[in-house]
């Protein structure tokens, strides 16, 4: 005999917990179900292992971030906003601090003191939870669901279900895509999956020289056809195939967009973004003057990290050991547009399965954005990384998974 539930939340991340935990204010029988051996996996990875649970912006700001689905989320990140999510965490005792661009964190510095707050109140909601279970399909049948999960005996039949199963990103915490083959069997499109704050690769094999090395106060512009993107004054690292770091995980997402069409895309990075052409220019001079029998190699330790210097010197074409003396005019004005604009080719990423977010999945037209409710199944709902779009780093993309995964859970329970 089936065991017959209200609601079926699957997938116990954020969006999930969060559906359950909304919901559970209803007094409606609910079962959580989740493929690992214990919740919000992934959530234990963010921000670094002390996650990055939201940001201090106001709306306006979270609806930019999210670009063209920024809109369709409106609804959600006003039922439950970040001032919600923060009064979620801080009246169960869980003390926030935040820190630089808004960027909100537990006091304690680690994750598991979130996903602890999660669990305590899963328990006080009276949530069932069902582990190491995997949702293979869903039947429609009597005006609910009948629920198909490997390795189980037993039937689950439930009035709603929602699908907070996360995207195809960091696969090995159990977010393997299994919830867009669901909701495309029951008739739902699937906006291509691409991966999103993820490491781009270059064509230079030089980088490799240079992996580990952080470049910071810099800034980073990308240039495709005739388009460009330009990132604020922070962070790029170096990887053994390209680049990584803040600034390059916040634009990639759009730089592997374009990729689909050019190709390849120019990088270039602002070695000295506090300064103009000209202050460079004058700044040159200056070192050049005080250091004229010094070697190049050496003059340029007052302006770049050491290891990056012979790269820097060899794509500019001018040899390290020629004397600061001997610089002409025109080696000069190389050394000047190599600082404003050192250029690296990328040509790629890492696969989505590697990649922080998932860029793509349930088309936003497909959901109605006051309910999260599916426009093609009734009593079928979705919330977060599922989802179409997604947002650069700093806590955006938690809090769209705590909004829509209340507003899910809210409107399941209420309907």
């Amino acid at each position: 005999m089936a065991r017959v539930y209200d609601i079926a939340v699957i997938g116990a991340g954020a969006a999930g917990c969060m559906a359950a935990i909304s919901a559970g204010r209803f007094r409606k029988k609910i079962i959580l179900i989740e493929r690992n051996n214990a919740p919000a996996r992934k959530l234990l990875l963010t921000g670094k292992g002390r996650c990055n649970l939201t940001n201090a912006a106001d709306i306006d700001a979270f609806i930019e971030a999210f670009g063209k689905q920024g809109n369709f989320l409106r609804s959600a990140f006003s039922a439950f906003s970040n001032h919600g999510l923060m009064s979620f965490f801080n009246d169960r005792g869980l003390e926030l601090k935040t820190e630089r661009q808004g960027r909100v964190f537990p006091a304690s510095d680690r994750s598991s003191s979130v996903v602890d707050v999660l669990k305590k109140c899963l328990k006080e909601r009276g949530i069932e939870i069902l582990y190491d279970s995997r949702l293979s399909g869903i039947i429609r049948k009597n005006g609910g669901f009948e629920l198909e999960i490997m390795n189980k005996a037993g039937k689950i039949y439930a009035e709603k279900v929602i699908l907070a199963t996360g995207g195809a990103s960091f696969s090995a915490t159990g977010s393997s895509g299994d919830g867009f083959r669901i909701a495309q069997k029951s008739g739902h499109t699937i906006a291509a999956l691409k991966p999103a704050l993820v490491p781009l690769k270059t064509k230079e094999k030089w980088v490799k020289q240079l992996q580990g090395l952080p470049l910071k106060n810099v800034r980073a512009i990308f240039k495709y056809g005739n388009k460009k993107i330009s990132s604020g004054v922070g962070e790029v690292m170096f990887t053994h195939f390209g680049v990584s770091g803040p600034l390059v995980l916040d634009l990639s997402g759009r730089v592997v967009c374009a990729l689909q069409e050019y190709k390849e895309a120019m990088l270039y990075i602002d070695l000295k973004p506090g300064l103009s052409p000209e202050q460079i220019e004058g700044r040159l001079l200056r070192e050049f003057g005080l250091n004229k029998n010094s070697q190049i190699k050496n003059v340029m330790k007052n302006l770049l990290p050491h290891s990056l210097i012979p790269v820097f010197l060899g794509i500019g074409g001018i040899q390290p050991e020629k004397k600061a003396n001997q610089v002409n005019r025109n080696e000069r004005r190389a050394i000047a547009d190599l600082l404003k604009a050192f250029p690296l080719t990328v040509n790629g990423s890492l696969p989505v399965e590697e990649a922080m977010v998932t860029n793509g999945g349930i088309p936003v037209k497909e959901i109605n954005p006051r309910t999260m409710e599916s426009r093609i199944v009734p009593g079928l709902y979705f919330a977060g990384e599922i989802i179409d779009g997604c947002a650069y780093s700093g806590g955006y993309n938690l809090q769209q998974a705590f909004s829509t995964g209340f507003l899910a859970g809210e409107s399941a329970a209420y309907a």
